[in-house]
């Protein structure tokens, strides 16, 4: 049987899924190809990438013929197809539900609520010239305060990952999203210990892989000081 040529993934590391995939395909040694896709250029407005995702959104997989266009299926195919360590999407049918629990809950909470707090910060006041708007900034981190509260009580309450005693690609998805708020220098778990010691077991168990990935967003958090 012929291996794998491995699979295309069209990122931009300053989107939080992007970052979760990369981690993923990095960790397991999948065979990829990067095509970046640079959304502040419109790059995913083009007619060719609009062709290959009409909803000109990344992260895109492409393995062979097949397309897959949302970040939590394609993580569950690499997952699936490419054999990596069971803990990554656990085959048992109770373990890998807990794991789809977390992303269906993930994409109404983690992943709006953080990202609108950099929407607020960073995006929108650097589109717009605008100062940045407190009062629906305080009401953001409010919201996300919330979900913080339930990622401790609900997720982590007694065990050191959010689906279990492994990690799985459920952390990636959440550790990658509460990142997005340090472009502007806001650690959003700062004061929550439980979390940060939650971030250390993540970025042990994936090693260098985490500030690879992160490395356009720490770049984008230093830019963001020099125009303060």
């Amino acid at each position: 049987m012929a291996a794998s040529p491995g699979v295309e993934v069209y990122l931009d590391l300053l989107s939080q899924p992007c970052r979760a995939l990369l981690i993923l395909l990095e960790c397991n040694q999948i065979p990829h190809t990067v095509r970046t896709v640079a959304l502040r250029k419109g790059e995913n407005k083009t007619p060719e990438f609009t062709k290959m995702n009409p909803m000109q959104k990344v992260p895109v997989l492409v393995d062979g013929d097949f397309v897959l266009t949302e970040s939590d299926a394609i993580l569950k195919y690499l997952a699936t197809k490419f054999n990596v360590p069971e803990h990554w999407y656990p085959r048992q049918p109770e373990r890998r539900a807990r794991v789809d629990e977390y992303t269906a809950w993930h994409h109404t909470n983690t992943r709006p609520h953080a990202a609108k707090v950099f929407i607020l910060e960073v995006l929108l006041p650097a589109m717009s010239g605008s100062p940045v708007d407190e009062g629906r900034l305080n009401r953001a981190l409010s919201q996300l305060d919330e979900t913080l509260d339930k990622l401790e009580t609900m997720f982590l309450r007694r065990q050191p990952f959010l689906c279990g005693d492994e990690i799985t690609v459920a952390d990636l998805l959440a550790i990658c999203e509460l990142m997005q708020p340090l472009v502007a220098g806001r650690d959003v778990l700062q004061q929550r210990p439980k979390l940060q010691h939650w971030k250390s077991r993540v970025q042990s168990a994936v090693g260098g892989a985490f500030d690879r990935a992160h490395a356009v967003l720490y770049g984008a958090r230093e830019r963001h000081k020099a125009k303060l």
